[in-house]
């Protein structure tokens, strides 16, 4: 299986690139700057250089061609403005889901927030990521030639994952480790019967392909 991921230098992205790799798929993940390439090897992955900011819908399709599935991943980050939030977070989302459609690749997964809502209110940059997270994520379930599904962590942190967390439609908010985020993405890369479900995680009893499996309805 191929997997191409957007922002394949985060930090998610990053873990997700391991697993993949570990387990024998073939994974590239498009990063802004040349300088992250090596960092991706490192963890299995090829390194596509393309700034999802500029770039237009074909040279994304082209990076995707014989993919079996597209992972967004990539966000503008702590720090950065609201004007980022738009460009990135939403932009670039639509523009990798777009893209994706022109490739032929149906099986989309993106990463997106809890609390993320087209319609949340307020102007701090926080408000802001999370009305530009759920544009993005309303434009994807407007796509019927993907098969998507649309993944919300809770507060992500730093701690050795445990293999073990809660994912429902709605989880209510708590923590999760990045690598038990990883996992799932791992998992449902390779669950299309999750398509078409906006899933919230965090941490929480089930193993991880259980959890899967209980939502995919297996």
């Amino acid at each position: 299986m191929r997997t191409v991921i957007a922002g394949g230098h985060g930090q998610i992205a990053l873990r997700l690139e391991r697993l993949l790799a570990a387990r024998g798929d073939e994974v590239a993940g498009i990063i802004r700057k040349a300088e992250q390439a090596d960092d991706l090897r490192e963890a299995g992955a090829e390194p596509v250089v393309l700034d999802l900011e500029s770039a237009s819908v074909d040279e994304v399709a082209e990076r995707l061609r014989g993919a079996d599935a597209a992972v967004f991943a990539a966000g503008a980050g702590p720090g950065s403005g609201a004007a980022r939030k738009d460009t990135v977070d939403k932009a670039a989302a639509v523009l990798f889901a777009d893209a994706a459609v022109k490739a032929g690749v149906r099986r989309f997964v993106i990463v997106s927030s809890m609390g993320a809502d087209p319609e949340h209110q307020g102007d701090e940059i926080f408000d802001v990521y999370l009305r530009a997270k759920g544009e993005a994520d309303a434009y994807v379930r407007g796509l019927d030639a993907l098969d998507w599904t649309i993944l919300r962590p809770g507060q992500l942190t730093d701690d050795a994952g445990t293999g073990l967390v809660r994912l429902e439609a709605r989880t209510g908010r708590g923590p999760i480790p990045r690598d038990d985020v990883a996992a799932v993405l791992a998992e449902l890369v390779d669950t299309p019967a999750t398509a078409g479900l906006t899933l919230e995680l965090i941490s929480g009893p089930a193993p991880v392909s259980v959890a899967v499996k209980s939502v995919a309805g297996n």
